[in-house]
């Protein structure tokens, strides 16, 4: 990655040294950031709203492959997935704090690349860096983000508002990021059979970007006020879009009914899908990282919604007593079943 460029360790830094280095540049844009990096404690307003906070870890090896993973894309995504958290609360994103372990493997330079793609992600959705802590690890490489935003009490969304009757939303398309990484590790395991052989992504940018560069939907909720459409519940898809209905089934004490033909699919997801022997709707149901917003919404708000692209009616909330079912496009009911990613899997 760095084979033609003179390194800088480390340690010739220090941790202080390195911390006044990675964040010499930040400029602070939000009106609730009172103090950010250099004292013992950010300071925020809380504006009269209620604080948000979500945080998420990425460990090397477990949620990402540095070999084919770029870290100024690791960095951007380890951005987006915890502001997407933020988002699914109907929530705006202020702030994050990032704190980073990393072996001695890392120069200098490595580290500076991940935090281009951190700043990047930061500018693009006005939010501020306002702490957070370096450590040496053992393990490889550990990203930990912690967001922060705001909302009035009257927007927030919980998982646990559905109403029988209610319709089911989702944005974007589903699958996606999914397949990106079917196709990743694929030509990983062509790459170490041969390095001569280089990676075949053509034609792939989308489902490839999908996996390392994802997008939280801030959008969707700016959508949401703009139509004057408050959802009744709300999570992010991070584990599969069946794990999510779920989720929100349970903590709403609610069934549900999903139409498999009204899942959302992009035909670049839909054919890779089929190329590695898959099922494109067990992608979308199971696969995750897509980081949508599904979310639930009165019938009464139908009108408001119907012709807009940016999401996709894909069902609507029951009684408890009806289950939690898919229908599929032959007119077949399952029932639905959470298959998602399991970090504690074993082997």
């Amino acid at each position: 990655m760095f084979e033609n460029e003179e390194k800088t360790n480390i340690e010739s830094l220090g941790e202080f040294g390195l911390i006044s280095h990675l964040t010499k540049n930040i400029n602070l844009t939000q009106k609730s950031t009172i103090k950010g990096v250099g004292d013992d404690a950010a300071v925020l307003d809380a504006q009269g709203k209620q604080m948000l906070v979500s945080t998420d870890m990425l460990l090397e090896g477990i949620h990402f492959d540095l070999a084919y993973t770029p870290l100024k894309h690791l960095g951007y995504k380890a951005i987006q997935v915890n502001l997407s958290d933020i988002y699914a609360m109907n929530g705006i994103a202020t702030q994050v704090t990032v704190s980073i372990g990393m072996s001695s493997k890392f120069p200098l330079e490595a580290i500076e690349e991940l935090y281009e793609g951190i700043y990047l992600a930061c500018g693009n959705y006005n939010v501020d860096i306002v702490g957070g802590d370096t450590s040496a690890s053992k393990q490889g490489l550990v990203i930990s983000v912690t967001s922060i935003g705001y909302a009035d009490a009257a927007d927030v969304v919980y998982r646990n508002g559905a109403q029988e009757g209610d319709l089911i939303c989702v944005s974007g398309d589903l699958g996606g990021a999914y397949t990106g990484l079917q196709l990743l590790e694929r030509e990983k395991l062509v790459y170490l059979e041969n390095p001569n052989i280089q990676p075949d992504l053509e034609g792939k940018d989308y489902i490839v970007e999908r996996q390392l560069k994802p997008e939280a939907r801030k959008d969707i909720i700016d959508l949401l006020k703009e139509l004057n459409v408050k959802p009744t519940a709300m999570i992010d898809v991070s584990d599969g879009l069946a794990s999510e209905v779920l989720h929100i089934c349970q903590q709403s004490d609610k069934g549900c009914r999903l139409y498999e033909e009204k899942i959302p699919i992009d035909p670049m997801t839909y054919e890779t899908a089929r190329e590695f022997g898959l099922d494109p709707t067990v992608c979308a149901l199971s696969g995750g990282e897509d980081y949508e917003l599904l979310f639930t919404v009165k019938q009464a708000d139908y009108d408001k919604i119907k012709h807009k692209m940016d999401f996709s009616i894909i069902g609507y909330v029951t009684e408890p007593s009806a289950g939690k079912t898919l229908i599929t496009k032959s007119g077949n009911v399952h029932d639905l079943k959470a298959q998602g990613w399991n970090a504690f899997k074993s082997e």
